[in-house]
């Protein structure tokens, strides 16, 4: 199959830890060709470029920066983007790492440049943009892929597989939480994490509302999404704090408990786990994932933990860099994987249709996507978008004090506030 060029849009956080080194390390196996990473200014890209565990890693691999490196970091080119998605041939792949409230506007304009797409989560904030999008998508044959990377764990997998043969029973009732590090505070999220554009729940709840939904199948029906707001530490208000409660077509319920303020010195970058109960015939069954806690536990001389903590819970299943038969280092764990699934989808999609004339690759590709979204292993702009219903419900109902949203399954999805 032939090398994709590969565009990273938003230099952020995510870039940094999941997506440009598990690009490097495709490149290097030949399934990423040119690399190019744009942002509305060049500091972060100076920041990647510098990044000395990307130098030892991935000896000799660079990326192209829009804007250039030279430019000044107080320049600000917000349309940047748009130029750099000019510059890629057609169906190549853009990766979109920007913040929630721009997905959108980014997925399309990739989309209207003929590129794949694989954005982070959640696709979107409204169920009909994720409509808009997986028609468009669909009409030109290009996949859109959403970045739910816990899809990818082991034992999600192995959970996915048992509860399919009725070994758990029914999902009932279950619980979640994910509460991201205090330090988050003091990034790039005090610029964009307010009140009126998300909430921990919205940011970080969805990728266990997916698992969920991913694990048992089960539509949720329902949603009400309680806050509690606080001030970044540049005056910003923001949720900080989000409690959610998801009712499931068959009756179950799974509270979800979110924020940004897990201790900096606490160990592990975070507190995260999933447990849900089960109804059979006669009997409970029962499922707990404690995520934060993966048997690993390290205390180190200095502080070089998550947030500058020494005694760390480390997590060798989501992304480690670790010694390979290869040059540098490689990343393993299910972030990897899921970026490597894509990439890798993408690629045999093209593959096959190679060589064809236009109408023919078209229908080729078309059914070939066809093929992932019933498959429902990678999350599609086509199989997941019960889970922007979810997420427009939860902004209507944290918005409103925590008042009850309905999700509509008919011809016509559509959330509502509950009489």
């Amino acid at each position: 199959m032939a090398a994709l060029d590969a565009l990273i849009i938003g230099g952020g956080m995510i870039t940094c830890d999941q997506i440009l080194p598990s690009l490097y390390h495709l490149q290097r196996l030949g399934q990423i060709g040119r690399l190019s990473v744009c942002a509305r200014h060049s500091m972060p890209l100076r920041a990647l470029q510098a990044n000395a565990e990307f130098a030892q890693a991935f000896p000799g691999q660079t990326f192209t920066a829009w804007p250039a490196l030279e430019e000044p970091p107080e320049r600000v080119f917000p349309t940047m983007y748009l130029e750099a998605l000019g510059a890629l041939a057609p169906r190549q792949v853009a990766i979109v790492a920007v913040p929630d409230q721009f997905h959108f506007e980014v997925v399309m304009a990739a989309l209207a440049r003929d590129q794949h797409v694989l954005c982070v989560k959640p696709l979107v904030l409204k169920y009909r943009q994720a409509v808009e999008i997986e028609r468009l998508a669909r009409g030109k044959g290009l996949l859109v892929g959403v970045e739910y990377h816990k899809r990818f764990d082991r034992r999600a997998l192995v959970a996915k597989r048992q509860y399919a043969r009725g070994h758990f029973g029914e999902f009932a009732m279950g619980e979640a939480k994910l509460i991201e590090p205090y330090y988050y505070r003091h990034s790039n999220f005090q610029n964009w994490f307010t009140c009126d554009q998300t909430d921990p729940f919205v940011y970080i709840g969805c990728h266990y509302v997916d698992l969920v939904n991913f694990i048992t199948g089960l539509k949720p029906v329902g949603v009400s999404v309680s806050g509690v707001k606080g001030r970044f530490p540049n005056g910003n208000p923001g949720y900080l704090w989000s409690q959610a409660q998801v009712r499931y077509e068959n009756g179950a319920l799974l509270s979800v408990v979110n924020g940004l303020g897990y201790p900096d010195a606490a160990a592990g970058s975070n507190d995260q786990g999933l447990q849900l109960y089960a109804e059979g015939p006669d009997a409970c069954g029962m499922l707990v994932h404690n995520d934060q806690d993966r048997g690993v536990r390290y205390s180190y001389l200095d502080g070089i933990g998550p947030g500058g903590s020494r005694y760390n819970y480390v997590s060798p299943d989501y992304y480690r860099l670790v010694p390979w038969e290869g040059p540098g280092y490689k990343p393993v764990g299910y972030g990897y994987d899921s970026i490597a699934a894509h990439i890798e989808t993408v690629a045999r999609i093209e593959s096959e249709s190679a060589g064809l004339p236009a109408d023919a690759a078209l229908a080729r590709r078309q059914e070939a996507i066809r093929a992932v979204d019933a498959q429902g292993m990678l999350a599609t702009a086509a199989n997941s978008s019960i889970n922007e219903l979810v997420v427009e419900a939860a902004r209507l109902s944290i918005l409103t004090d925590g008042h009850w949203a309905r999700i509509v399954h008919d011809h016509e999805p559509h959330v509502e506030l509950r009489k």
